[in-house]
């Protein structure tokens, strides 16, 4: 099969890369360009174009991995992007940028899956939680496999704040915090995550994923805690897997 092009839109950044769905592995090297500052929609919509035209190998479907709650390509919520969004068909924006399909996914749950099926959760049953650390914290529920889609979990409010506001990559960096003052305030969002779900097994992911051996020792739960696997792939695999599911009807 040929590979399609996967895209997670972040909060910095905007990764792509062409990925193999036999295989669900990135195929040469990702490539990325500066997120607009707040992601209004016409500057997304041609920094998404410029994506696409750097991928010519890719000719298939495209996948959107977004930080938003997404239903049927309409993306509802803008937490941590332009309000425009809110009440947009992003599928049918993707698509227009593209000139083929597009289809748009919430940007954790992409990331989840991708994870699910290749990466640390490939095998686990029982309630795995993914949780990417970034601009935000987005959450990824799976119950012996099968997703809850757009749980949001990170505008969980703890102690009178939502956790992204508490423990997000982004705070970690604004604050200053070193890994044990971040890691105590994690520490807390994850005590919160358990005693309402209960998770066998918590994925760190984002950004952080990639130094979590400098803080592992530093992390408490009564669940399992292991890095993605697929470190800051896992989104772009997710957004190309969850296309070409959806091309395929």
């Amino acid at each position: 099969m040929k590979s399609i092009l996967g895209i997670d839109l972040g909060g910095s950044s905007i990764k792509a890369g062409a990925v193999d769905p036999s295989c669900a592995r990135v195929v040469g090297e990702t490539q990325s360009v500066a997120t607009p500052p707040g992601a209004p929609l016409e500057a997304t919509a041609s920094a998404l174009a410029a994506l696409v035209a750097a991928f010519p190998q890719c000719t298939g479907p495209v996948g959107l991995a977004f930080p938003a709650v997404v239903s049927h390509g309409i993306t509802r919520t803008a937490a941590n992007v332009d309000h425009a969004w809110i009440g947009t068909d992003a599928a049918a924006l993707l698509t227009a940028a593209a000139g083929r399909p597009g289809f748009v996914v919430n940007d954790a749950d992409a990331a989840g899956v991708a994870e699910m099926r290749v990466g640390a959760g490939r095998g686990e049953r029982g309630v795995v939680m993914m949780l990417t650390f970034g601009t935000g914290i987005g959450s990824a529920l799976f119950v012996d496999g099968r997703l809850w889609p757009n749980t949001e979990l990170g505008h969980l409010s703890i102690g009178g704040r939502e956790a992204e506001h508490i423990a997000s990559a982004r705070v970690r960096t604004e604050e200053g915090l070193d890994w044990p003052m971040w890691c105590e305030r994690v520490n807390c969002v994850l005590e919160a995550y358990h005693a309402l779900f209960w998770p066998d097994v918590f994925i760190i992911g984002g950004g952080v994923s990639e130094r979590f051996e400098e803080y592992a020792g530093l992390l408490r739960s009564r669940a399992r805690i292991v890095p993605a696997g697929l470190r800051h792939a896992a989104g772009v695999v997710g957004a190309a897997l969850y296309a070409a599911d959806s091309a395929r009807g």
